[in-house]
Formats: C-alpha cells, sequence, structure tokens
C-alpha cells in the first residue's frame, strides 16, 4: 500500500504545474518583461528615419550591429567619435556622427578578426525606445540593415524563430501625449 501511495503522490506533483515557474512569468509579464518576438522585426531609428526598417534577431551574435560604410574615427574635444553612412536597401543615404563607447573584436570564419567601432543609438522595438549598442559593419551583403543581438534581447525579448513580425514596429510620439 506504501508503495502505491508514493507512485501516486509522485504522478500527481508530475501532472501539476510547475507554480514557480508560473508564478515568475506571470510577474515578469506584468512588469513590462520580454516579448516574443519573430526572428525578423521591423525596428525604428530615429536618427537614420521614421519609417521601420526590418531587423534580423540573432541569438548568436552578443552585440548588435548596424549597416555603415565609408566609417571614419577622429577625435572631437578630447573623445573618440565615428563618422559612417547608413544606407537603406533603397539606396537612400544617412550620414551620422557619434561618440565611439567602445570597439569589438570580431572573428571571422577565416580565423581572421576585424576590429570594429561601437556607438549607441536610441531605436523603437515593440513600441519601446531602447538605447542600444551597436557594431558599424558593411551589411551589404546580407539580407537586413540591422542585427538584433543578445545584449540587447537580454530583458527585452526572446525569439518564436517560426514567427515573424510580432511585435509593434512605432513608438507612440510622446510629444502627443502632453495637455496644451
Amino acid at each position: 500500500m506504501r508503495l502505491k501511495s508514493a507512485i501516486l503522490s509522485l504522478v500527481i506533483i508530475a501532472l501539476a504545474p510547475d507554480t514557480a515557474y508560473a508564478g515568475k512569468k506571470d510577474k515578469d509579464m506584468d512588469a513590462g518583461g520580454k516579448v516574443i518576438a519573430g526572428w525578423i522585426e521591423k525596428v525604428t531609428v530615429p536618427l537614420i528615419r521614421d519609417e521601420p526598417i526590418k531587423a534580423k534577431l540573432d541569438s548568436g551574435a552578443n552585440t548588435s550591429s548596424i549597416h555603415a560604410i565609408d566609417v571614419e574615427q577622429f577625435e572631437q574635444d578630447g573623445d573618440d567619435w565615428v563618422r559612417f553612412t547608413f544606407v537603406d536597401k533603397d539606396g537612400a543615404k544617412t550620414e551620422l556622427e557619434r561618440p565611439m563607447v567602445r570597439g569589438v573584436k570580431i572573428k571571422d570564419l577565416g580565423g581572421g578578426a576585424d576590429r570594429r567601432p561601437v556607438v549607441e543609438l536610441d531605436m523603437c522595438f515593440d513600441g519601446r525606445v531602447h538605447k542600444t549598442q551597436f557594431t558599424l559593419s558593411d551589411r551589404s551583403g546580407f539580407n537586413y540593415r540591422i542585427l538584433l543581438g543578445r545584449r540587447f534581447m537580454k530583458g527585452v525579448a526572446v525569439i518564436d524563430p517560426d514567427e515573424t513580425y510580432l511585435t509593434k514596429e512605432n513608438c507612440r510620439n510622446t510629444t502627443d501625449d502632453k495637455d496644451d
């Protein structure tokens, strides 16, 4: 009889929902936790343009990356800066100058390494503005001008690899929220 009770107890425990996990998940979602995002989403980078840009979410990349050509590092008031041009899929160019946050060493498949500057840009993802670090890289050979890596996704999103375009593509204009 004791063996039957023990087996019945184990079955009940095995079939019971994981309340500790379920409670954590509900709590995180109530606190503005992670959203479920597709492997491709639309984001807006206000300094570049107001229209959404397709971005690939990549859990294999640590740092996010943005398409940049004509990358030139310079010094301004004793700080390291970088000047670069973003070219969208239609060929429209946007020239930017940003402070350089850091540099990263990126390994390529051939065993070599490339040193790239990193800048911070505001980006709208799922209706919220996020300050995000981007490596500057010539992504003209890739389908997407923006790649979002793990540093960005941490605390923000999880990827559903079967889906695309699950998030809001624009942020609300905060000036519209103010009373006159």
